[in-house]
């Protein structure tokens, strides 16, 4: 017997890749990509990309191992991101984050003042 009544709300929740509309797709993606795209311009990874590449001669060996392992990178944070939604409530995954940002910008500031 089919039901003509939309699904729950839980099962939406428990699908949400499944339930994503094609401009959540492109809202979450291109936040994220100019939030990623943005912190990591002229960072260390990039200097030291940069570096290897002129040292090296192979741009592109060095291309292909810097992006395979931003990527390996990426994949264990969206992996432990996931893990970690299913088990902790966002509100305490925005006070972790934000406890752990204060604390390294105190240990950052005392190194600063203690030089």
């Amino acid at each position: 017997m089919s039901s003509s009544l939309p699904p729950s709300s839980s099962a939406v929740e428990a699908k949400p890749s499944a339930t994503l509309s094609r401009a959540a797709f492109w809202r979450v993606f291109g936040s994220t990509f100019i939030t990623i795209f943005l912190a990591e311009l002229g960072d260390k990874t990039q200097v030291t990309t940069l570096l290897m590449s002129a040292q090296s001669q192979a741009p592109w060996i060095v291309f292909l191992g810097a992006g395979t392992a931003l990527i390996s990178t990426s994949l264990i944070g969206v992996l432990l991101g996931q893990w970690l939604a299913r088990r902790v409530s966002p509100a305490t995954l925005d006070t972790a984050a934000g406890t752990m940002l204060i604390g390294i910008t105190v240990c950052l500031l005392w190194d600063i003042v203690h030089l």
